[in-house]
């Protein structure tokens, strides 16, 4: 397919931009993003606290999660059909309601995306220590830094091409763990076979199980909106993106139920389970010792490689898409002239990245991630309301659930889960929220202007 057809699949012409980045992503590139974006074996270092807390239920609290963010899930891919632009819920936002509803919207969602990978470097670097101790935690960071920034400067295909050997390594990893599990079982260890009980205990399934399951699910499955950051990179992204979050999401999520459920197995006895290494305790009975350390090793492969990799990916895309609209400074929108990718947001979010996690903790960097992905996502659900139902004025029975029912479920699951945040959060997130209305009311002159992409709409 030549450029000029990629092009005219996309049309991103008609919403103001010029195709600058370079169109290679298919579905299955996209599919796979996404799931090592929400990180195939992330289940793995959670699986003890969730054990303990859900009562032995981690699968269902899972499965309780996917169902709840899939009304979120959902109106992205309504979005990125109708606008298959790089930004994300910022773009999205700013066509759905307006360009400064938008901006808030994007600068919201950056305070999930420029600190996820400090988040996950953090996390990494500390397993590593562990390991090998003889190498400090900031030089464990650098170097992870280093490898991630090289290969996002060096362009997209170069980023599906390691996210390719990652799913295979992960996959691969999870398969064996399954096997040696269910031969455990079967053997007579654990459950000593199939059980019901990581899904169903009864008397302990109630509403307030549920709403304690999806606070926690809900958290697990961020990551699946960042396939909507490489629109124009993907080719034929009006029906791409929104196949390939569906894909993702649901994949992913059969994934974690399956892997915990294993897991759960081993471990009947939930109320002696580990917090810390539940899951690697319950690798080491299926496979010993050295398997245990082997999984170990994987998961700092994937968080530190595969998972980061494409978290900087996603932030440089949503830095690139606000900054050629003016709204922050125009040095993030530099393409490189070979690989053709917003090469400077991907190097100083590898400079910001390898500093931050000297300075802040991990407890306070998840802070900062959940409350910018979920007061965006809030947006982003009413902006698919407001947009296709009100002022399009779609109706019809599908068009009642698509564009009524589903964002507003969104929207009641989103501001639920915001309830369980801790006060110190609400004041980190505020604070960067008043920053943010401040900014855009500098640079809009006082919400007057709007980007140069807009200016035929209004």
């Amino acid at each position: 397919m030549s450029d000029q057809q990629k092009s005219t699949d996309t049309g991103v012409e008609q919403f103001g931009y010029k195709q600058e980045l370079h169109r290679t992503l298919r579905l299955k590139d996209l599919v796979i993003y996404g799931m090592l974006f929400m990180v195939i074996i992330a289940p793995m270092s959670i699986f003890g606290e969730i054990q303990v807390a859900s009562g032995g239920m981690t699968p269902l609290v899972y499965l309780i999660g996917i169902i709840a963010i899939a009304f979120t899930a959902f109106c992205y891919m309504q979005m990125s059909s109708r606008f298959p632009v790089a930004g994300s819920v910022y773009a999205y936002v700013q066509r759905g309601i307006n360009p400064h509803v938008g901006f808030v919207a994007g600068w919201l969602i950056l305070l999930d995306y420029i600190f996820i990978p400090s988040l996950l470097y953090s996390l990494v670097a500390a397993w590593c220590v562990e390991l090998v101790p003889s190498i400090p935690f900031f030089a464990w960071i650098a170097i992870f830094v280093v490898i991630n920034t090289t290969i996002n400067v060096r362009g997209i295909e170069s980023t599906a091409k390691a996210d390719w050997i990652m799913f295979i390594i992960e996959i691969g990893t999870l398969l064996f763990f399954i096997i040696l599990g269910l031969k455990f079982v079967f053997n007579g260890g654990g459950t000593g076979g199939l059980s019901i009980n990581p899904f169903y205990q009864p008397g302990k399934i109630n509403p307030g199980f549920i709403a304690s399951a999806t606070s926690i699910a809900c958290l697990s499955f961020l990551g699946f909106d960042g396939i909507s950051t490489l629109a124009e990179e993907t080719i034929n992204p009006k029906k791409t993106v929104g196949k390939g979050i569906l894909i993702s999401l649901i994949a992913i999520g059969v994934v974690f139920i399956l892997q915990t459920y294993v897991a759960a197995l081993i471990l009947p006895n939930w109320q002696a389970t580990d917090k810390s290494t539940g899951f690697f305790d319950a690798a080491a009975l299926a496979g010993g010792q050295a398997f245990k350390i082997a999984l170990l090793v994987v998961n700092i492969l994937a968080v530190g490689i595969a998972n980061t990799m494409a978290a900087q990916t996603a932030t440089a895309r949503m830095l690139f898409s606000m900054s050629r609209d003016g709204l922050i400074p125009k040095i993030f929108s530099k393409i490189h002239p070979k690989f053709k990718t917003p090469y400077v947001g991907a190097i100083i979010i590898g400079i910001f990245s390898f500093i931050v996690p000297i300075i802040l903790s991990v407890s306070q960097l998840v802070r900062l991630v959940n409350f910018g992905a979920l007061s965006s996502f809030v947006m982003l659900n009413f902006a698919v309301f407001l947009f296709f139902f009100i002022k399009e004025k779609n109706r019809g029975f599908g068009a009642f659930i698509k564009y009524l029912v589903c964002p507003w479920c969104g929207i009641a699951i989103l501001i639920f889960v915001f309830t369980g945040f801790e006060k110190l959060t609400y004041i980190i997130g505020i604070t960067w929220l008043i920053i943010g209305l401040i900014i855009g009311y500098v640079k809009s002159n006082g919400y007057k202007n709007v980007p140069e992409a807009f200016k035929n709409l209004y």
